[in-house]
Order: structure tokens, then C-alpha cells, then sequence
């Protein structure tokens, strides 16, 4: 098998540290024992050794070194299915590897900014009309591009915080980790801030030549010594759903569960659209129905 080529062109924007970063988080936290080699031998460092990953991927030692030096922009997509399934990687880490690979292309090289798609009004009006389940639709980068009022009104800390400023939009990341007050109002802080870094993350391996989302991993790593720590853990989440509990300012605690969907807009773009909803019959949806009362346009009332 031929090592994966060098690529020379001094290209500032390359993801190559991504690519090292990456494979050798995920060899370290791999057990020898969960890929059936014995541990009674003394190992320097934690998780596998190089030549073991290459063994069970079925490639060289030499050839994996090069792959975990960022060298994979020619590797074919058997081979690195070969490498995720030795590193027992999830769905999220494999599609993040594979999305790192197409990024490393030639071809896709080169730093860009994003145009932001904007959002049609038949999603605004569709977003519009769930008025007892809060709604948004929500870029790569974790910004709240589209909303209902019942959302404005349950995350108002965000959307009322200094970390919106002039851009126009609540950010979740900026939230998280530039406002304090995001620790009062996320009941599992920890947790949530972790699954945002991983979002970050995924994201960064779909675009990782977005200046914009760079400019944003930047702004955040100077400002958050918590996000720098995360975002060096390389943890990778592709789909974020699942349950929310907050301790909301004007009713209390809530604790919703949440799904996510794949947005498809014009030029290719793809958001996500987040909904919430909270299990009948509790204390949160009581809370939720007075949000929505508070919301409801005059002479109208949520059912």
C-alpha cells in the first residue's frame, strides 16, 4: 500500500493538526483490552501504540504514521473506514474523519467566508405557528438565525445577553462560555457546554476552511480557558438531542425534551431545526403553557 501522499504547499489553512489531534485523542483513550490485546505489558503512554492500530486497521506502521501526521488528503475511503473501525470509533467520530479526509483535498483548500443563507419566510411562517413548543433553526456555527416567540421567551437570557451584541443573533457557544449567567440558567452546565463544543467541532470538520468559524474557535479558545479545554478533548457530536432542564427567570425550573432535523435551505446549505416540548401532564408543561400565554398575540391563547 502506498503511505498517504506529503502535502508541501505550505498552505496556512490546512487541517492536518486537526487530523493528528483527532486520531491521537482517540488512539489514547482506546483500551488494549476492548480491541482484545493484553495490558500486562508497560506502556509509556495510555491507549494503543501506533503499530497496534496499524495491525488491526491492516496497514504498515510506516503508513499509518504518516496518516496520523495529517498526511490524508489521497486516502481512500476503505482504507479510513479500516482505521475508524481499529479505533472503534462511533458514527460521529467516523463521519467526522471522513469529512476531515474530503476536507484535506487539494481542491477544497483555501480559506472562505460563508455567505449566510437567508432564511426563507415560508420557515419563519412554519416556525411561527408551534406555539406551545419552542422552535428554532440554527446554523453550523450555533446561531439562532430563526425563531418563534416562545423560544425568545424561554431562552431570554441568551437572546437578552451582552453576547449577542451588535451581530444581531444569540449564539449558544458565545453564551455558554462568555456569560456567566449561562451556569445559573443550564441546570447540567457541564454536560450542555461539552455537547456544544462537540457540535463546534463536527462542524469544524465539515467547513474547516469557514474563516468565520475559525474567527469563532479563536475568539472562544482566548476568552474561555473552559473551552479550550473541551475543544482539546476532540469530542465529536454530529446530532445534539435529547432533554433540557433550565431554571428559567420568570417560571422556574423546566425540563423539556428537544429534537433535531435536518434543514435543507437554497445553495446547498443545511441548518438545523430544533424543537422542544415538554412531557404532558408535568410541572414543566404548566411552566411552558404560562410562557406561551405570554407570548400568545392579544385575544389569542396557546391550546
Amino acid at each position: 500500500m502506498t503511505p498517504p501522499s506529503e502535502d508541501r504547499s505550505g498552505d496556512p489553512t490546512d487541517n492536518r493538526s486537526e487530523i493528528r489531534d483527532f486520531l491521537v485523542s482517540r488512539r489514547a483513550k482506546l483500551a488494549p483490552e476492548r480491541v482484545g490485546l493484553p495490558t500486562g505489558r508497560r506502556r509509556r503512554v495510555p491507549g494503543l501504540r501506533r503499530e497496534e492500530v496499524a495491525a488491526l486497521a491492516g496497514v504498515s506502521t510506516e503508513w499509518y504514521t504518516r496518516l496520523e501526521k495529517g498526511h490524508i488528503g489521497g486516502v481512500s475511503e476503505d482504507v479510513l473506514e479500516a482505521v475508524a473501525r481499529a479505533l472503534l470509533l462511533d458514527e460521529d467520530e467516523r463521519t467526522y474523519l471522513l469529512d476531515l479526509a474530503r476536507a484535506a483535498r487539494p481542491a477544497r483548500r483555501g480559506s472562505h467566508r460563508r455567505k449566510d443563507v437567508r432564511i426563507p419566510p415560508s420557515v419563519q411562517w412554519m416556525v411561527d405557528s408551534m406555539t406551545m413548543a419552542p422552535a428554532f433553526v440554527r446554523t453550523g456555527r450555533l446561531d439562532i438565525v430563526a425563531s418563534n416567540a416562545l423560544c425568545r421567551a424561554l431562552y431570554s437570557p441568551m437572546f437578552d445577553s451582552d453576547t449577542t451584541g451588535d451581530r444581531g443573533c444569540a449564539n449558544f457557544s458565545r453564551y455558554f462560555f462568555l456569560d456567566p449567567g449561562s451556569r445559573d440558567f443550564f441546570v447540567d452546565w457541564e454536560d450542555g457546554a461539552r455537547a456544544t463544543v462537540a457540535v463546534l467541532r463536527a462542524e469544524a470538520g465539515r467547513e474547516s476552511h469557514d474563516r468565520a468559524l475559525r474567527e469563532l474557535v479563536g475568539e472562544l479558545s482566548t476568552l474561555s480557558h473552559d473551552f479550550r479545554t473541551m475543544w482539546a478533548s476532540h469530542d465529536v457530536r454530529i446530532r445534539h438531542e435529547g432533554s433540557k432542564r433550565l431554571n428559567h427567570p420568570e417560571v422556574g425550573r423546566l425540563e423539556m425534551t428537544f429534537r433535531h432535523l435536518n434543514l435543507p435551505l437554497p445553495q446547498r446549505a443545511v441548518h438545523d431545526l430544533i424543537i422542544y416540548a415538554a412531557e404532558p401532564g408535568t410541572p414543566s408543561e404548566d411552566h411552558l403553557r404560562l410562557l406561551a400565554s405570554w407570548t400568545a398575540p392579544r385575544g389569542m391563547s396557546p391550546r
